[in-house]
């Protein structure tokens, strides 16, 4: 009967069972990631901290400093400067707290005097009456917000373990990360093994290439708003600029969450058109950032197109939240490169094949030949 079968519909079926197939795949791929999300999170995030430290490692190695000791400065040297910023940004503002306070007392008198003086004309009762009535709901929903607290609670206790296993990680990629690599790929076949081995170690390369790329954008980010905020006349513009470069780590999102709190520091402590300015300058930010720095900085360091690179940071973000949108496009990038080697590169020996300092548009977009590629992963 197969032979009554138009060859149109046949090619059709086939077709459509094979994507099927792939999709449940990709399913079962996304459940499990999912599932293990408190292993998978600190590993991708190792991964990153990894591209980002492992130039330097390798420099220290040159130096004759030996391995151990080198990723332990570079661990330790990365981690403090982050936690340097984060203690920066809170003791500054734990120390503006005061006038910022007295700040907003004044401001909220302010708005009551514009409740009553001005055009809406409201009595003093009602006023009272309103802020009594949101005490009353506070109130009655006490167990929700407690119930709140004790997840936010719980929340800093997983994200201390996910730091705890981070760093962990952290220290054997720095130490000996070809060597994981190598172990990696004794599971594939010896026939594709170093095809296999190529493809990876382009993937890294092209994950180095994307971490350095965010962190100038990052600190983009954080010098233009900065300097906003210092014409302006905002208070505690530096943490205010360091919480804005944490933060753009975390594509688009980070921007939106750091440049909120700059706005509202700016409307409690300068007014309201001041806070009108800031966020003009927040949204001329962020649009640079989303329209000009992300696609071309991100999309020329790891050969996206930049609709791949939105697009690929509105999946993650709707897939998985803000690890998601932080984790898509090194996603999206690691598989170009390693794809992208599969299929055109041939013949190259996976030791020449130098990660940390070859930039990604260096790999061959054709069939390669065994000298066209001389590099290695760990220079002498």
């Amino acid at each position: 009967m197969t032979q009554f079968v138009p060859t149109g519909l046949r090619v059709s079926a086939a077709l459509a069972w094979r994507f099927l197939f792939v999709i449940a795949a990709l399913y079962v791929l996304v459940w499990l990631a999912g599932y293990f999300s408190h292993i998978m999170v600190p590993l991708a995030i190792a991964l990153l901290l990894a591209a980002l430290m492992a130039p330097g490692v390798d420099r220290l190695v040159q130096l004759r400093v030996p391995r151990g000791l080198a990723a332990l400065i570079v661990m330790v040297a990365g981690l403090a400067v982050v936690g340097g910023l984060i203690t920066f940004v809170i003791i500054t503002f734990s120390q503006g707290l005061p006038k910022l306070q007295q700040q907003v007392s004044d401001s909220l008198e302010q708005i009551r005097d514009w409740l009553v003086q001005g055009p809406l004309h409201l009595r003093q009762e009602q006023i009272q009456g309103f802020i009594d009535d949101t005490i009353d709901a506070i109130q009655d929903n006490q167990s929700a917000l407690t119930e709140g607290a004790i997840t936010t609670a719980t929340t800093i206790g997983e994200i201390l373990t996910g730091f705890v296993l981070t760093v962990f990680i952290l220290i054997f990629f720095l130490y000996d990360g070809a060597g994981i690599w190598r172990f990696i790929t004794r599971g594939v076949p010896s026939r594709v093994r170093e095809r296999v081995d190529v493809a990876g170690r382009r993937g890294f390369a092209a994950l180095v290439s994307y971490v350095r790329a965010t962190a100038a954008v990052a600190l983009v980010d954080a010098v233009g708003i900065g300097i906003g905020l210092a014409i302006v006349g905002v208070p505690l513009v530096v943490p205010l600029a360091a919480l804005v470069f944490l933060a753009a780590f975390v594509p688009i999102i980070g921007a939106v969450l750091a440049g909120t709190v700059a706005v509202l520091v700016a409307l409690v402590a300068n007014g309201f058109v001041p806070a009108l300015i800031v966020l003009a300058i927040v949204v001329g930010v962020m649009q640079l950032e989303s329209h000009v720095l992300q696609p071309w900085l991100l999309g020329r360091a790891v050969r996206l197109h930049p609709l791949a690179v939105v697009l690929a940071i509105a999946a993650g973000l709707v897939a998985a939240g803000i690890a998601g949108a932080l984790l898509s496009v090194p996603l999206l990038a690691v598989l170009n490169a390693g794809i992208k080697s599969l299929v055109n590169e041939r013949g190259t020996d996976p030791d020449e094949v130098d990660v940390l300092h070859e930039q990604e548009s260096e790999a061959p977009e054709t069939d390669a030949k065994p000298d066209d590629t001389k590099a290695t992963w760990e220079r002498p």
